[in-house]
């Protein structure tokens, strides 16, 4: 008798929130919000506000379900998709720090861009990433070139998903950073459900 998938992955995608606290989530709810008012100059004021509004919820609906369905819907192993997912949605999320300007002079998010030694942040992630990707070569049924196009694939949403929030809003916020780690992990599971 075992847990049946979909509960499972439920209940994967429960814990993966309550990993994080709900951060990046949250942060996503705001962007959200954010981006659906027509204003670009009250966008950033939109997203400070704490309370979640209809934008903000049917992201957040939107992100869970596609995390669970796509892993239910997954035929690689889920360790690894797991891993590869959240470790190249943390490095868009690097890069998104690095490369685009802070919108405020003051959040939670501005400590990170003051922190940030380059390059060297930048290239640690990434060869620990693409290290870890040579676990890759362990799903028998994936040829070399199969896994070249994850590796491309997952590096390509990671630095795209940022890039798309810079050029809603012009820069980023604490709020935009976790939204690029929750797209960017959508992203690459949905990707992934090719393989």
């Amino acid at each position: 008798m075992g847990i049946p998938d979909l509960t499972r992955n439920v209940l994967t995608v429960a814990i993966w929130v309550g990993i994080t606290g709900g951060l990046h989530l949250d942060g996503a709810m705001d962007t959200a919000d954010g981006l659906s008012v027509t204003n670009p100059e009250r966008r950033l004021e939109v997203m400070k506000d704490s309370a979640t509004g209809a934008f903000g919820a049917i992201a957040a609906i939107i992100i869970l379900l596609l995390k669970t369905v796509t892993l239910s819907e997954m035929s690689l192993p889920l360790w690894l998709v797991l891993l590869s997912a959240t470790g190249w949605a943390r490095l868009g999320q690097v890069w998104a720090i690095a490369f685009y300007p802070y919108l405020r002079e003051t959040g939670k998010g501005s400590f990170h861009q003051e922190n940030l030694r380059l390059p060297q942040d930048i290239l640690l992630g990434l060869v620990v990433l693409l290290c870890f990707s040579g676990l890759w070569f362990t799903v028998g049924y994936l040829s070399w070139w199969q896994i070249g196009l994850i590796v491309a694939g997952n590096i390509a949403i990671a630095l795209l998903t940022g890039y798309w929030f810079y050029q809603q809003l012009g820069g980023h916020t604490g709020d935009t950073y976790g939204a690029v780690v929750e797209w960017s992990e959508v992203l690459i599971l949905c990707f992934l459900t090719a393989f």
